[in-house]
């Protein structure tokens, strides 16, 4: 969340909210420490923290790590990645129909390439 404070229309500062809760600050660190992981979170965290900024990608990754928390304690299942490696799966099909859309419309045709 941030808080900003506007006069006039003119934003005099934008700053990340300071926090009481231990959960909540707990939550904080470890999205913070995901800035070099390899996996789902980190790939998250360097996603948001190009499009947002640090301080927005942190909460962005706080937030996100803290439903699937909820939900894991709330359903008491297992926690797993399939979910995340089928929405990147499902988001890199998206891209590459997206890619040949456009490369129709300019006259191109994108040939995969083989393996090997």
């Amino acid at each position: 969340m941030q808080a900003k404070r506007v006069s006039g229309g003119k934003m005099l500062s934008c700053k990340t909210r300071k926090m009481k809760n231990r959960a909540a600050i707990a939550l904080r660190l470890g999205a913070n420490s995901l800035c070099r992981a390899k996996g789902y979170f980190g790939e998250f965290f360097r996603r948001m923290r190009a499009k947002l900024g640090t301080a927005q990608a942190i909460t962005a990754t706080e937030h996100k790590i803290g439903r699937i928390l909820y939900h894991v304690l709330l359903t008491k299942e297992s926690y797993t990645e399939t979910v995340f490696h089928r929405c990147d799966e499902h988001a890199r099909r998206r891209a590459e129909m997206r890619l040949r859309k456009q490369a129709a419309l300019l006259g191109f045709q994108i040939i995969p390439k083989t393996a090997g």
